[in-house]
């Protein structure tokens, strides 16, 4: 047994990663192990006869406020969605358009079925509510559910089942809005100030990109850790690595089972199918949510639209999200498969299926009082530090912040 580095970090996902990030600007040795045969976590993507398949389908929002300080925008070369959406209800395709940054096209949003006007009017409302003061302000507001939020803002039931339904539970992954209201207060404040893009090669740079700015012989990947104890972590293989300090950068279950203490926070499933095709249905660069309030399609997109490198030249990609996991796989692509040919026509069947990626654990489920706390206590006993969005909130934003926030506890610490 030898002693490494001083801080071992246990997870190369955005936790990690930045954790890592703040430790070696502060001179501090660490070395970074990943247990999977790449960094990313759970921002992963994946290459399939020249198309770029996101592990789940997954936007960046510009206006993450940690992001902005981490990440090079122009090296990402974003490509934005259009603002709003499609929504399919009725057995018709209703545009939303967003009145704010596209005010000629939400003249026609004024006149769909997806809420009454005065729902509309009411959004411009809430817009503003969640504009109100700072970040940290939103997440001191009254917590209840989203759901409840909704209604005690007067939006209508059709409002709520047609748009935030699909919506917000393409976002939480859970169609119920159980969700934290202040998770909804930050999430629509993050949707009202900035552009949802995609990165030009994937999701997978984001995470790539704070990895390239660190020394490439300190992070070490296909080195699944076994267990984690004062001042030692033991790998699969029984191989034994030292340090004065460890930090537990993984998922809420991950961390959990490594420090041997109680999982309070389980986590939430989805299921993401991938099409190729030759021409999207829909060109526009936008989100098509389902307001029917039946089926299993949640939502879908086509990222060829958004970002053209996802896919070969003259072929597009359909991402399509299923709630939950645990599906049989042949089961639910034949019934997703069937209520795409009533969206679309019998075009479908020419469709070819690429990949269906099933996750268990997608998100840390955030029910009240999950953000009693906006930001839980990074120190679990001396010498043993944990971050994830777990301890933060379930976004990107979230990651980065708790893995700066436990490099921060680190040096302080090592002082």
């Amino acid at each position: 047994m030898t002693v490494e580095s001083r801080v071992i970090i246990v997870g190369g996902g955005l936790a990690g990663l930045c954790c890592a990030r703040v430790l070696n600007e502060a001179g501090v040795d660490f070395l970074l192990l990943e247990g999977s045969d790449s960094i990313g976590g759970r921002i992963r993507t994946d290459e399939i006869d020249g198309f770029l398949l996101d592990r789940g389908f997954q936007v960046f929002l510009t206006s993450y406020p940690e992001a902005k300080q981490v990440l090079d925008y122009d090296e990402l070369e974003l490509n934005r969605f259009e603002p709003g959406a499609v929504v399919r209800f009725a057995g018709n395709f209703h545009k939303l358009s967003d009145p704010w940054r596209q005010p000629f096209s939400a003249i026609g949003t004024l006149f769909t079925p997806i809420g009454s006007l005065l729902d509309k009017v009411r959004m411009g409302s809430l817009r503003s509510l969640v504009l109100q003061g700072s970040l940290a302000d939103q997440f001191r507001k009254t917590e209840t559910t989203t759901q409840n939020a909704l209604a005690e803002a007067g939006f209508s039931g059709e409002m709520i089942d047609r748009f935030f339904r699909p919506f917000l539970g393409g976002i939480f992954l859970e169609r119920e809005l159980s969700t934290s209201s202040r998770m909804f207060n930050f999430i629509f404040r993050m949707f009202s100030t900035g552009d949802a893009c995609l990165p030009a090669t994937g999701m997978r740079a984001i995470p790539l990109q704070i990895a390239s700015k660190l020394p490439q012989d300190k992070i070490r990947t296909n080195c699944r850790v076994e267990d984690v104890s004062d001042g030692l972590v033991q790998l699969e293989g029984g191989e034994v690595l030292s340090a004065s300090t460890v930090v537990v950068a993984t998922d809420g279950a991950t961390a959990a089972r490594l420090l041997g203490v109680a999982d309070h926070k389980t986590g939430v499933g989805v299921t993401c199918l991938y099409y190729a095709l030759n021409k999207a249905p829909i060109e526009d660069p936008i989100l098509v949510l389902n307001g029917e309030g039946k089926g299993l399609i949640n939502n879908i997109c086509f990222p060829t639209r958004v970002a053209s490198g996802y896919g070969p030249t003259g072929r597009d990609l359909a991402s399509v999200t299923v709630l939950g996991s645990g599906h049989d796989m042949a089961e639910v692509e034949h019934k997703v498969r069937s209520e795409l040919e009533e969206w679309f026509g019998h075009e479908v069947s020419e469709w070819k299926h690429l990949r269906t990626y099933d996750i268990p654990y997608a998100l840390p489920r955030q029910e009240p009082p999950a953000l009693a706390e906006p930001e839980r206590e990074v120190r679990v006993r001396p010498g043993i530090y944990v971050c994830g969005d777990h301890l933060d909130n379930a976004s990107i934003q979230g990651a980065m912040v708790s893995g700066r926030r436990a490099a921060e506890a680190v040096i302080e610490d090592l002082k």
